[in-house]
């Protein structure tokens, strides 16, 4: 049985510089090669859990231009439903990436369109929300319209999952309150715990400890390379990535957390398989090129698992 998966979050268009390395400031640098894809946090998340299988519905803001109807037509293309993505008067959200030859990216975001879409936006999708199984959102969309998902989620006893990038030491109390999983980065972990960046297990278990106090019960924390950290449901333990040759990273915390939604039980009782699974399709996605072209389907990720295995036999 497929998740029912609801995402709240941004439409980007994705301007990507190739560049050797990141310029000084006031200095000017030969950008190498450019591309220009579709992306947005929300987006990615969203394409991710439909590739694996997921039932996926997105709630988010275009502009009345080009790009937002090329986004919307290629939502629908990937089986996602864009009933709800709204048009406004602002134009499409759009972002630089610029990414170096090994794989590291710096990025800059134009919220546009995204920065608009509203409770009463989302508060049109209460029936979708409803009856969905899981639901997803990031900080690329305003409070307001996070809140009024998440309150309508807990009513319904839907999972809420929160990804909480970019990057924020503060957070409101009532997506905290809300929240039923958090899955940020090991950066985005410590500016939410206050304290320094960590990939040591030894230290994540304090980090943890810190982020419980502030109301977050359950953490799956992504430490690129050094795999991936959680405690939930009292138990914890870290596992490893999948080594590959790093292409561009650029959708590979979105990529884990789409195959995530789209394959996790309501009761997380699952849950170090679908991390595995979930670290899979991460690892393919970081060894290709671009934002969403990048993101693997459920026959990709299947066929990974398989070889993995009869590897360690």
């Amino acid at each position: 049985m497929k998740n029912k998966v609801v995402v709240i979050g941004s439409l980007n268009i994705d301007t990507i510089q190739m560049i050797d390395r990141l310029p000084n400031q006031g200095e000017t640098i030969t950008v190498n090669n450019q591309a220009s894809t579709f992306g947005g946090k929300g987006a990615n998340q969203a394409v991710a859990a439909a590739r694996q299988g997921a039932d996926v519905t997105m709630i988010g803001a275009v502009g009345d231009d080009d790009r937002g109807h090329a986004f919307k037509q290629l939502l629908s293309d990937e089986g996602i439903s864009t009933d709800y993505i709204f048009t406004k008067s602002q134009f499409t959200g759009s972002a630089t990436i610029m990414l170096e030859p090994d794989g590291h990216n710096t990025i800059m975001v134009y919220g546009g369109a995204n920065m608009n879409l509203t409770s009463a936006d989302v508060e049109k999708a209460r029936n979708i929300i409803a009856n969905a199984d899981v639901i997803v959102a990031q900080l690329e969309v305003p409070t307001e319209a996070i809140v009024a998902g998440f309150n309508i989620a807990k009513e319904n006893g839907v999972l809420t999952i929160l990804n909480p990038a970019p990057i924020t030491s503060n957070l409101d109390s009532s997506i905290i309150s809300s929240t039923d999983l958090i899955i940020p980065n090991e950066t985005e972990a410590a500016a939410l715990a206050h304290t320094e960046p960590t990939t040591k297990q030894s230290s994540l278990a304090s980090l943890t400890s810190k982020l419980n106090k502030v109301g977050f019960s359950n953490v799956v924390v992504t430490l690129g390379s050094d795999g991936v950290y959680y405690h939930v449901n009292e138990s914890a333990d870290i596992l490893p990535i999948f080594k590959v040759n790093a292409v561009d990273t650029t959708a590979a915390g979105d990529t884990f957390i789409g195959t995530f939604s789209a394959n996790i039980d309501e009761n997380l009782s699952n849950l170090p398989s679908v991390i595995r699974r979930s670290c899979l399709a991460s690892s393919i996605a970081v060894s290709r090129s671009g934002a969403i072209a990048s993101i693997p389907n459920k026959k990709d990720v299947d066929a990974g698992l398989l070889a993995n295995a009869a590897m360690t036999e």
